[in-house]
């Protein structure tokens, strides 16, 4: 399983996910002297879980569904957080 699935999972079984999308940066980031492994990506996330959350609440939400996965299989991970209506409001 990629790591993009067992994100999907994680999130699934701790919000109500209607839209997932992840980009693997990863590749940018091997060359750096300081790279030590991980995963660095980054995330859209669209919840109604979100519904009348505020951003470090979401943020927060999203990091204790991935557990351990942060500063394990995840070395950088930035997120936007949306509910349906927001992201719906985004597009147009």
């Amino acid at each position: 399983m990629n790591i993009e699935q067992v994100i999907r999972n994680h999130l699934e079984n701790h919000l109500d996910l209607a839209h997932l999308d992840i980009k693997d940066r990863t590749g940018k980031h091997v060359h750096h002297e300081q790279f030590t492994g991980g995963h660095h990506l980054s995330a859209i996330i669209v919840s109604d879980t979100f519904e009348s959350m505020g951003l470090l609440d979401r943020h927060q939400l999203v990091y204790n569904a991935l557990g351990k996965m942060i500063k394990n299989e995840i070395h950088a991970f930035s997120m936007e957080t949306y509910t349906i209506k927001e992201w719906g409001e985004r597009l147009n």
